[in-house]
């Protein structure tokens, strides 16, 4: 029986809130991982998740951290995916990003698997990127319609979800909530320019 190829995955962001759903899917999907790193703040580091049964310790972020990786999974903020991005290129594994840092560069592929998944081969700087979690959903409805009739314009409002914001977002929404249930001026924010409760 022929083994499995196995990769050394790392998670950039390991702690956040989609870092925490990443880290969780692998394990679902039973993804071939030989190592995990687990990449965060050094507020973070040292401290363990568990994954599969055993205790992963969270590293500091730096640019030495990718050495040895073949995928890295970004789920930081555009200034962080911005900059270790050159780290992990020099490292020569595959940035898959989650920000919106590279969105917009010709360069780099925007990829929904189950839409455009022969993108992800195109990498031209080791990036990959995927769009907004709303623009996910919207186009898994009208990849299928546009194959069939093209379609020229789309016009869409969106109602962001606070865990968009990751931990922080919905630390100011239950802050918030307990404020207000109080009787209390809004709590101090963490995320948001303005009270989201």
């Amino acid at each position: 029986m022929k083994q499995k190829k196995l990769y050394n995955v790392a998670v950039l962001g390991a702690t956040g809130a989609v870092g925490q759903e990443m880290i969780k899917v692998l394990a679902e999907r039973k993804f071939p991982i030989g190592e995990l790193r687990l990449l965060a703040s050094g507020r973070s580091a040292g401290k363990a998740v568990r994954y599969e049964g055993r205790e992963v310790v969270i590293q500091e972020a730096c640019d030495a951290a990718f050495e040895g990786m073949d995928i890295v999974l970004g789920a930081a903020e555009n200034d962080i995916a911005k900059r270790f991005a050159p780290a992990i290129q020099a490292a020569g594994a595959v940035f898959v990003d989650n920000s919106s840092a590279f969105r917009l560069d010709p360069d780099v592929p925007l990829v929904v698997p189950e839409i455009n998944a022969e993108d992800a081969y195109t990498h031209k700087k080791g990036i990959i990127a995927n769009p907004n979690c709303s623009t996910i959903i919207t186009l898994m409805a009208l990849a299928p319609i546009a194959r069939i009739s093209p379609i020229e314009t789309i016009v869409a409002s969106t109602y962001q979800a606070v865990s968009g914001a990751g931990v922080k977002g919905w630390d100011d929404l239950a802050n918030g909530a307990k404020a207000f249930a109080e009787g209390k001026e809004a709590a101090e924010l963490q995320k948001f320019p303005y009270p989201i409760f």
